[in-house]
């Protein structure tokens, strides 16, 4: 019934589409040239033989909004000023027509002379730094027209311009103030899109190419038009559609990483026997997993000539009058990486795991394609349709234990002499597909209608994962003599997960204007409800080949050929058997959960205004449901249910209070929610390539947050701004990424505080360092050189405390505390972010440009830490792990060649830091580990087991030195990626 209404919908769009607004503006900047070109200020505009106007501002900056779409006669005058007509100035529905204009006191303005653009109003800096001043909410956005000057290649880097935001390389989370992916809402114009990982909440937004993009802009204040699932931010990435009458151009670029071009690995460069059957990023699954164990290789594949590249092109026409415009765009790329490091894991203060040549690497390629159709029905009904296509393939091949010298597994009696290889891997198959109708219904002169709707699918599928752990005797000349692990039977296996996700959404909103007598006061109204329907189908499957005795064990030749031993002939002979995962409720030997997600809203928003004050109070009322059940086989019970239900209301109050043209002071408050995403409750345990296992947790609980913001923004011109912003998050019962007390040291989810607290200063601002306009002898710009800075700082404050749980029975069920610490930091928070861009333009036909970028976040924690003996958690336990701060910088050098070709080289990562993640471990509460570092014993403290006699945690922490370490367990390079592309637009 669904998919048949929503053809329906689709159907009725076709004839007659979405909407953003239904009228346009014309703006601009209007400059003295009998005064060098300074800024004109309080100079009129008007539309001829209207009472249309207005006036321009201290920085000579102007805007005629509310415009019906049509071609209009604009006239620019001022006192002693030649008064100047610009005829057939043509006005779109949801665009900014601009035209910058030099008043003279004698004509110096020729007509013909003057250029008139035309671009989506989230396309234009100008309009989008108007909005940012007008705007009741903390919200600030970066269009198209800036992400060009600033070289920036997607949404991902575009956010990271922004104050208060900063990155993960280890999850590739993006944080805002502190707080990371599961507190972040990310929409694709208003409407939820889904993840392509489905570990997170949020969309990988370094998809999105600048191409796709109008603008991106991040709301750090809560609306109640949104999701109430969010407390630092909601994220929005306004796709494109055709601005002029018509577009076309095409790109190419190429390059590649320097941890690629290595001695030993370019001409070695590895990748799955899956990626070897793939054409062009599609890789045709097989669907019977258990016949590739024999018709399948398990050995890597050589892949030749590891160059990265991009290619893409954009088309676009008006038909009908103009009132129909088509836009699509795509693009095909590839890239290689290649990284080695060290990877250790430790249980308890004691080394568990131990890769001293953590190998990984990576190939990815993905195409994407946006296609848009906009239908202008009226001047009061505006349609559209967009469809947004991604499709990614990521291979990666991890081995660890070449050099001989690593143990990830023990078989054998430490010491036993043999260490250990092991190789994953694994090809993910992404395939997201989002289609949005939307339409504006002016009713009246102060009634408008917005509604959209939208559907999603996303596959994200491991279709063959393939995975070998082995033994080697490295004190054997080589080759080593390699003996398949026998530890469990699913050591040598091949694995498949399969997700599929389809969802359903939509809004509508009533905006209604009630203004009063007084011309300087006005009351807006909006309400309307919000619809989401979500559900997943989730499976694995595991094939595992195993020894029938150990006794007359098979040898692969090398661990470059063990493969080689999976032949039919061994299983035939009863050497190899099958392992496979035992039968679920519906007789199948897979794992699976199935989870749906059903929040319904209804919202209303009041904002009462003058010229200089504002105050907006709103309050959403949203139902959620998660439900989860699953058919687990390492649970017991293997089957169960997590039935969650939250209805509440979620108020927000916003003032903005102006001080003229360039102050004003902004105030907010407001209550959501953080939601567990499905496989946070799902008790599957997934596991990494390197031998982390993440499993869900059905007992978790949805977050409660308060939010309270203050920010003073200082524009010192149209193109500048200096802003300062103080926030304070409380969050009840904190979601965190804890180590469980397990013996296979499995990191799950917990609400592992009471409540967790977040403040921060958030510093930012836009300044023009120099500039320099050469003009001609009628005033129009023909060179020069301008230099802007872009400088964002946020100091962060962070704690939550760790408590304990009990059982139905109020048992101890468990202790998260731990060593010394009863309470920590937040998960992900850094103390310091920092953000810098330079840039440096000539001005006229073939601009120059140059930008510097450099982003900086400081220590953050990767994952809480947790005891491992409740009874003695000060010093039987696993400390918390840390990714280390680094700093990124990039750079960027473009010349436009002509009208219509541009070159650009890009160099990123230069300085190319260590990536670190640590652990601190402690060495003193043992005699073992005492001795181990030199130190004397505590004879007369220990028992045999370690343990202190007669001390309580508390007495050891008071009592007892403490010797810890910083240990990193995870280390790599990230290498410097070069590219060199050129476009044109013909």
């Amino acid at each position: 019934m669904k998919n048949l209404l929503f053809s329906l919908a689709a159907l009725f769009a076709a004839f007659t589409l979405n909407a953003q607004d239904t009228t346009g503006s014309i703006a601009g900047i209007l400059t003295d040239a009998e005064m060098g070109n300074e800024p004109l200020a309080f100079a009129n505009v008007f539309i001829k033989d209207t009472t249309i106007g207005t006036t321009s501002d201290f920085d000579g900056l102007y805007e005629i909004a509310n415009l019906e779409p049509g071609t209009y006669t604009v006239v620019f005058s001022y006192l002693g000023y030649e008064t100047v007509e610009i005829p057939n100035v043509s006005v779109e529905a949801g665009k900014v027509t601009t035209i910058n204009i030099p008043l003279a006191a004698s004509s110096g303005v020729a007509l013909e002379e003057v250029i008139v653009t035309t671009v989506a109003r989230k396309d234009s800096q100008v309009a989008l730094l108007l909005d940012q001043r007008k705007a009741i909410e903390i919200k600030e956005s970066i269009g198209a027209q800036e992400l060009a000057q600033l070289a920036v290649s997607d949404a991902a880097s575009a956010t990271q311009k922004i104050s208060g935001v900063s990155q993960s390389e280890a999850s590739g989370d993006i944080f805002v103030r502190g707080l990371g992916d599961r507190y972040l809402v990310t929409t694709l114009n208003g409407l939820p899109v889904p993840s392509d990982d489905v570990d997170k909440k949020n969309i990988d937004l370094s998809l999105f190419p600048t191409r796709f993009i109008e603008a991106v802009s991040i709301q750090k204040t809560f609306d109640v038009r949104n999701s109430a699932d969010q407390s630092s931010g909601a994220i929005n990435v306004e796709s494109r559609s055709l601005s002029g009458s018509s577009e076309l151009g095409v790109s190419f670029s190429s390059g590649v990483n320097t941890n690629v071009l290595k001695d030993g690995v370019f001409d070695n460069f590895r990748v799955s026997p899956n990626y070897d059957q793939s054409s062009l990023g599609y890789f045709d699954a097989p669907s019977d997993l258990q016949g590739q164990i024999l018709n399948q290789s398990w050995n890597t594949v050589k892949l030749d000539n590891p160059i990265d590249y991009s290619a893409s092109i954009t088309a676009g026409k008006r038909f009908a009058n103009d009132k129909l415009a088509l836009f699509f765009t795509g693009s095909h790329s590839k890239s290689n990486n290649h990284k080695i490091g060290v990877f250790r894991q430790f249980r308890s203060n004691a080394l568990e795991d131990t890769i001293t040549d953590a190998t990984t690497f990576e190939t990815r390629v993905v195409n994407t394609a946006l296609a848009d159709l906009t239908y202008n029905a009226s001047k009061s009904s505006k349609f559209q349709l967009s469809s947004f296509y991604i499709h990614k393939l990521s291979d990666d091949v991890f081995e660890g234990g070449r050099e001989g010298k690593s143990s990830f597994f023990e078989e054998t009696a430490t010491g036993g002499g043999l260490h250990q290889f092991v190789r994953d891997q694994n090809t993910k198959q992404t395939t997201v597909f989002v289609t949005q109708l939307a339409g504006v219904h002016k009713i009246g002169e102060l009634n408008t209608i917005r509604w959209a709707g939208g559907y999603n699918l996303l596959n994200a599928d491991e279709p063959n994962r393939i995975r070998n752990e082995v033994n080697i005797d490295p004190n054997d000349q080589e080759p080593w003599e390699v003996q398949l692990g026998l530890l469990n039977p699913f050591q040598q296996r091949k694995s498949a997960q399969l997700i599929e996700d389809v969802e359903y959404n939509g809004y509508i909103i009533n905006e209604v204007k009630a203004y009063s007598d007084e011309e300087d006061r006005n009351l807006n109204l909006s309400f309307g409800a919000t619809y989401r329907d979500k559900t997943r189908d989730f499976s694995s499957e595991f094939v595992g080949v195993k020894l029938t005795s150990q006794r007359n064990p098979i040898y692969p030749t090398s661990i470059d050929a063990i493969g080689d031993i999976f032949t039919a002939a061994n299983f035939e002979n009863d050497i190899l058997r099958y392992s496979l995962l035992g039968l679920n409720a519906n007789d199948e030997r897979k794992d699976i959960y199935n989870g749906s997600l059903v929040s319904v809203a209804g919202f209303g928003n009041v904002n009462w205004g003058t010229d200089d004050l504002n105050l907006n109070v709103g309050v959403r009322m949203q139902s959620d449901r998660i439900n989860v059940t699953y058919d687990i086989g390492n649970l017991f019970p293997r089957t169960g249910e997590s039935d969650q239900k939250y209805s509440k209301l979620y108020p927000s109050l916003s003032l903005k209070k102006s001080f003229g043209d360039k102050l004003s002071l902004r105030a907010a408050f407001s209550k959501t929610i953080t939601l567990p995403e499905f496989k946070e409750i799902a008790p599957f345990e997934y596991v990494s390539p390197n031998g982390q296992v993440t499993a869900g947790n059905p007992n978790l609980e949805a977050s409660t947050d308060l939010n309270y913001d203050v920010k003073f923004e200082f524009f010192p011109s149209n193109d500048q701004l200096v802003s300062i912003a103080g926030f304070y998050k409380q969050i009840e019962n904190p979601i965190n990424k804890v180590r469980m007390r397990s013996a296979g040291g499995v990191f799950s989810f917990f609400n592992s505080g009471e409540e967790a607290t977040v403040a921060g200063i958030e510093l930012e601002s836009k300044i023009n360092l120099a500039k320099r306009e050469v003009l001609d002898s009628e005033g129009f710009l023909v060179g020069g050189y301008k230099t802007s800075l872009v400088f964002n700082a946020t100091r962060m404050w962070h704690n939550q405390d760790l408590r304990t749980l009990n059982d139905e029975q109020g048992n101890l069920a468990q202790v998260f505390y731990y060593a010394d610490k009863k309470e920590i930091g937040l998960q992900g928070a850094s103390d310091y972010i920092l953000n810098l861009n330079l840039n440096y333009a000539t001005l006229g036909e073939k601009p120059f440009t140059f930008t510097a970028s450099a982003n900086y976040a400081d220590d953050k924690i990767f994952a809480l830490g947790t005891p491992e003996n409740q009874s003695d958690y000060d010093y039987i336990y696993n400390a918390e792990i840390i990714e280390k701060g680094f700093a990124l910088i990039d750079g960027i050098i473009g010349k436009q060649l002509n009208k219509t070709t541009r070159l650009q080289l890009v160099v990123r990562n230069l300085l190319d830091p260590d990536i670190l993640q640590t652990q601190a471990i402690l060495r003193n509460f043992t005699d073992f580990a005492r001795a181990d570092i030199g130190l004397a014993p505590y004879n007369d403290k220990f028992d045999s087991n370690g343990n202190i006699r007669g001390y309580t945690p508390e007495e050891r922490i008071a009592e007892i030195e403490r010797i810890e370490e910083d240990v990193v367990v995870n280390s790599y390079k990230l290498g410097r990626s070069i590219s060199l592309g050129l476009t044109v637009n013909f």
